[in-house]
């Protein structure tokens, strides 16, 4: 069965409210306002639900849906798709994935594009040619990687997207009335601030163990100390503490505290994975299947098994495409304690879905039809990056 068509999708959609609520001054972030930093963090962010998707489409008429990690400037993966990917893919034979993943990587594996948005783009047609094979094999992903480990994959609550302590205190409360355990805390606001939010917490929703993204913020001296916090506090990981680029810094982090250090949303490929894992630099690695693709993901899955290293897949913005793929992943992998549950995101991941997944603040159900078992709705997707 040969590819025929490659068609990309850009989409801006608009949710309740922006990807992690207001802004650190109480303001909106608003549609209009553009791509905007928040403060204290560095990195850019969208009043959208910013994506990428991919169609693949085989000669019988059956299609693959894929989606890239874009939360700002998806138009930039999508012209590494139309210009640089959809010309190799298109005519070739579908007789697996991996033969024609390895030639996708390598076309500019040599100059150095295994990471950014050349990898995004390539993690979006992998996701693709996964959920194009399995329909046409009739399987689910999970079962062509070898099947799956688990039927329902828990999760943690991401986020707590509100303005004051007393505010995410009572989100958290509400969470647990509705069966969740497990929270994670957007902080990196400061030791004092971050541990402030962390008891409040505690204090309202004393049955949940709760994480703590500090989104890069932090100097080693300062991640020590907020870490040992932490140990007291039996925190369930610590994400995220140091620049993404230190590795010897989180190594030391990991070797100085008992709570896991947790990394890998900045990562796309097993490389990149064996040099923090070897170095003993994370204790629970967080691959997003939508920056690595399902192929890559499963290698540093299998890496970090070896490193004895849990695997809890990332999920942020990405719409219901990335989900169903980390879910599957999650499903694969031998040890994978839970998966992200963000609730502004859902709803919005969702929308493309003719069918929605069975997601809740528990965890997800593995979707058990072809290929990823998804019923993605081509003529809302068509519509609706038309308006962008």
């Amino acid at each position: 069965m040969r590819i025929t068509e490659v068609t990309t999708y850009v989409l801006k959609l608009s949710g309740p409210q922006a990807y992690l609520g207001k802004l650190e001054d109480g303001s909106e972030l608003s549609e209009d306002r553009g791509y905007v930093v928040r403060e204290p963090w560095r990195s850019l962010y969208s009043g959208r639900f910013e994506t990428m998707l991919v169609r693949v489409t085989a000669e019988d008429g059956t299609t693959g849906w894929g989606e890239a990690l874009a939360p700002v400037g998806p138009e930039v993966t999508a012209a590494i798709v139309d210009r640089m990917l959809a010309g190799w893919l298109t005519g070739r034979e579908i007789t697996g994935v991996r033969p024609l993943w390895l030639g996708l990587r390598d076309l500019m594996r040599e100059r150095g594009h295994l990471v950014g948005h050349q990898a995004d783009a390539l993690a979006a047609v992998d996701i693709a040619l996964w959920d194009l094979y399995g329909k046409l094999t009739g399987l689910p992903v999970a079962d062509l990687l070898g099947g799956a480990v688990r039927t329902h994959v828990p999760a943690y609550i991401s986020g707590l997207a509100r303005s004051t302590d007393a505010e995410r205190a009572a989100l958290a409360a509400d969470w647990v009335t509705k069966g969740a355990t497990l929270v994670k805390l957007a902080l990196g606001k400061g030791i004092e601030a971050d541990l402030a939010t962390f008891d409040a917490v505690a204090e309202a929703a004393p049955s949940m163990r709760i994480a703590v993204d500090a989104h890069w913020a932090y100097r080693i001296g300062e991640a020590v100390e907020l870490g040992q916090e932490l140990d007291r506090r039996k925190a369930l990981f610590f994400e995220a503490p140091l620049v993404p680029e230190d590795v010897d810094g989180h190594a030391e982090l990991a070797g100085r505290i008992r709570t896991p250090v947790a990394v890998g949303e900045a990562m796309r490929n097993r490389y990149e994975f064996a040099d923090w894992l070897g170095r003993r630099a994370l204790r629970l690695a967080q691959p997003d299947v939508a920056r690595t693709g399902i192929t890559e993901a499963m290698s540093i899955a299998e890496l970090a098994s070896a490193h004895h290293v849990p695997v809890a897949c990332h999920h942020s913005v990405g719409l219901g495409i990335a989900l169903a793929a980390g879910i599957h992943v999650s499903a694969a992998s031998a040890d994978t304690p839970f998966f992200e549950y963000q609730p502004d995101t859902v709803p919005v991941a969702q929308s493309i879905l003719r069918t929605p997944l069975p997601a809740g603040p528990t965890g997800f159900a593995v979707p058990a039809g072809p290929g990823l078992g998804i019923d993605v709705d081509t003529d809302l997707i068509t519509k609706l990056a038309k308006e962008n």
